[in-house]
């Protein structure tokens, strides 16, 4: 059995690619998984993704039209992309923040180990509280990749894990009191990125 599954933090990722290239452009996912593919040379048989929608004002200004008309494109290319679960959460009618989408991804990836659905697991995101899940799988001897975005790392996952950051650049993290070091994926934007 050589079952690769990618667990994809949806919302980490979003946040991730809007901070680089800004409203007017959005990074397509399935062009990003080919290309993660292409260098890894690999093919992930499953592909877990983990999101929320933002929620629209009732008066909504231009830059969050422009915000929500990105995040919605950036969601659909998602959803084009082979061998895809979409969950989605959903956000705090109060406070607005994300809910039901850490939560369920750190349990998939838990369970699904335990279950022994896969052996080799992928997590794309930089949060760091998927620390725990991450040690779980791996006492379960299960291979364990991370993946991060370079304004997004993970950094204490590099201390435990091979880890992978995808950067658009030849920029090298500066990591002061981390010895051990990440592994780089470069990838070319113009290749990945589409017009709003």
């Amino acid at each position: 059995m050589n079952n690769r599954y990618l667990f994809v933090d949806g919302s980490n990722l979003y946040n991730s690619q809007y901070e680089m290239f800004g409203p007017n452009r959005y990074l397509d996912f399935s062009l990003l998984i080919k290309s993660i593919e292409f260098n890894l040379k690999i093919k992930f048989n499953k592909i877990y993704f983990y999101a929320s929608y933002s929620p629209k004002s009732k008066e909504p200004t231009h830059k969050e039209k422009k915000y929500l008309k990105n995040e919605a494109l950036f969601y659909q290319s998602v959803k084009r992309t082979r061998s895809i679960s979409f969950f989605k959460g959903y956000r705090s009618k109060t406070s607005g923040k994300e809910k039901e989408v850490d939560v369920k991804l750190a349990v998939d990836i838990v369970d699904f180990a335990h279950r022994r659905i896969f052996n080799k697991a992928f997590l794309l995101s930089g949060d760091a509280d998927f620390m725990q899940a991450l040690h779980t799988i791996k006492n379960l001897q299960i291979s364990t990749t991370v993946l991060s975005m370079q304004n997004k790392v993970m950094f204490k996952a590099i201390l435990f894990y091979k880890t992978y950051v995808i950067r658009f650049n030849n920029d090298n993290l500066k990591l002061y009191k981390i010895k051990k070091k990440p592994q780089y994926l470069t990838l070319d934007k113009n290749r990945l990125l589409k017009s709003v």
